[in-house]
């Protein structure tokens, strides 16, 4: 079996994928091949995670980017997503499906006992991004980000054995900013290229922001306003769910203290632009990734450090 194109449909389609079933290293191969090939930033994330788990994000986000890229891009992706789950069904019954992605992923399922459930919420999220444009209040965009987020996270600490709820609750917080962040910073490409709003409009209209706003792509006082509320309003969910760190194993507190200070700082960076994310898209520059790692890496070392007396 060939390694990933960096296209999924285009393997399944037009290369050998599918026809017979894949051996594991096969797909071990294929899912690590995917995950480099579309995450410019996955080979750093991976390098500071415990060795032992870095093929299970592998086949974690393996199966995340083909749902992704079913959702996005192809014409009937109902279809296509029913296709998806209906082989996330039959490897968890044990009927395994020819697809490398899943021959990888059941040694992960058995591994770190990993709920269907999770993966399948995920797979909801998708099917709403067909149907769904717009958000009428936060709370029906934080009922969104339940199933396109929150489950990324609990999917982690499967891999890093902290399974309880209060540690769950704190990923979720995390997720959630990380989501709105993320919309805030993408409220413009979001608009143009899928004609989403995710900016809630119950807060839109407090702010005096309509519709025709939108379709004049400038920044405005009104906007700049109702952009602070919700950057002010995504920064509490990073300060909910910073207690997380300390709960997971050392191995794996890098790396959540990294996402979380990453959230923190793409609002920073809205701040910086005054709310204007239409004009230029905020982003993290190289030397802000870096800082923030070694700041991260100094606060866990003197946290961790003795008393010396």
């Amino acid at each position: 079996m060939n390694e990933s194109t960096g296209n999924p449909l285009r393997d399944w389609q037009c290369g050998e994928m599918g026809k017979t079933v894949p051996t594991l290293a096969e797909s071990r191969r294929y899912c690590a091949s995917l995950a480099r090939r579309h995450y410019e930033n996955f080979s750093v994330v991976t390098f500071l995670l415990p060795r032992e788990v870095r093929q299970d994000f592998y086949n974690l986000y393996a199966y995340c980017r083909w749902a992704d890229d079913l959702a996005d891009e192809t014409e009937n992706s109902a279809t296509w997503l029913d296709w998806w789950e209906g082989m996330l069904k039959q490897t968890y019954e044990d009927d395994l499906p020819p697809h490398p992605v899943f021959v990888a992923l059941r040694e992960t399922i058995l591994q770190y006992a990993i709920p269907q459930k999770l993966l399948g919420d995920l797979l909801l999220a998708f099917r709403q991004d067909q149907i769904v444009q717009e958000y009428e209040t936060r709370a029906s965009l934080l009922e969104y980000c339940r199933y396109s987020a929150n489950p990324v996270g609990r999917l982690i600490l499967h891999l890093a054995g902290t399974t309880d709820e209060t540690s769950g609750q704190l990923s979720d917080a995390i997720c959630t900013g990380l989501q709105l962040a993320n919309f805030w910073q993408d409220v413009r490409r979001d608009w143009d290229e899928k004609s989403r709003i995710y900016l809630p409009r119950q807060d839109r209209e407090t702010f005096g922001v309509s519709d025709a706003f939108f379709r004049q792509e400038a920044c405005s006082p009104a906007f700049r306003q109702l952009l602070q509320e919700e950057t002010d309003w995504a920064e509490t969910f990073f300060q909910a769910g910073s207690p997380l760190i300390s709960r997971v194993p050392r191995s794996f507190q890098l790396d959540i203290a990294l996402f979380n200070a990453g959230g923190l700082e793409i609002l920073r960076a809205i701040r910086r632009q005054k709310y204007d994310v239409w004009t230029h898209r905020p982003h993290l520059s190289r030397w802000t990734k870096t800082r923030l790692l070694i700041q991260s890496l100094g606060r866990l070392f003197f946290r961790k450090a003795p008393v010396l007396c």
